[in-house]
């Protein structure tokens, strides 16, 4: 599962439209939609901006 469907899964969990996410987080409305279905790359600065949004912290770890 990629970062777009896990906070996908985690706005559903929480019952919060993509539009309500998109306006907290400072991203547009498609930007959000495209990121989730994985037909985007978006800037980590956004996806930290999205992950906070929902309460959600993001790692990077060595492989």
């Amino acid at each position: 599962m990629g970062l777009g469907q896990k906070i996908k899964a985690k706005r559903k969990e929480l019952r919060m439209p993509q539009e309500e996410l998109a306006a907290l987080s400072g991203v547009s409305e498609r930007t959000l939609r495209d990121f989730e279905r994985g037909k985007l790359s978006i800037s980590l600065q956004k996806a930290l901006d999205i992950a906070e949004v929902l309460g959600l912290e993001l790692k990077l770890v060595e492989a």
